[in-house]
């Protein structure tokens, strides 16, 4: 399997992952302060995907922070999420070695300069979002949610089902 296709299906993983993740949110108390931390995280993480999305694009993304506030309701941020997250499949999906490869300059958000692969900033955001996703897991066991499995092996065998069971 070519570098692209890899990509797609981490993507398509972490689109599974984030959407789990967004329903068990959900279960957090209206009122709970576990719950605006949560969502402080949610958001974090969504941030960073755009800036990550401006960046490899050479698009201005308009953020002077990777926490801005004030943190949007969770429909409305799980409504960004996963157009993020169908964005990024999408992103991934028509690139080429080429492309992959192709170093790109940009400013963080503290205006330090960087420079990454597009690879690098795509694994990056995958590698980000799913240390989040733990700190998340770790929140709502904290209070009394079981959290979602987070596993890109379980993804591949209830995703590729048939391709992956062995008799």
């Amino acid at each position: 399997m070519d570098e692209v296709g890899i990509l797609v299906r981490l993507f398509s993983y972490k689109a599974h992952s984030n959407a789990e993740t967004i329903a068990a949110i959900g279960q957090f108390d209206e009122t709970s302060p576990a719950r605006m931390i949560a969502l402080a995280i949610l958001n974090h993480t969504y941030v960073v995907d755009r800036i990550f999305a401006a960046h490899l694009t050479g698009a201005a993304h308009g953020y002077a922070s990777a926490n801005p506030g004030p943190i949007p309701p969770l429909n409305e941020l799980s409504e960004a999420v996963r157009r993020s997250d169908r964005w990024y499949i999408d992103y991934v999906s028509h690139l080429d070695k080429a492309q992959l490869a192709e170093r790109i300059d940009f400013m963080f958000t503290d205006g330090k300069p960087g420079r990454m692969s597009r690879e690098e900033m795509l694994m990056h955001v995958t590698i980000h979002g799913a240390g989040h996703r733990g700190q998340l897991g770790l929140l709502m066991m904290q209070n009394s949610i079981m959290p979602p499995g987070d596993g890109f092996t379980t993804y591949l065998h209830t995703a590729e089902a048939s391709t992956r069971r062995r008799e």
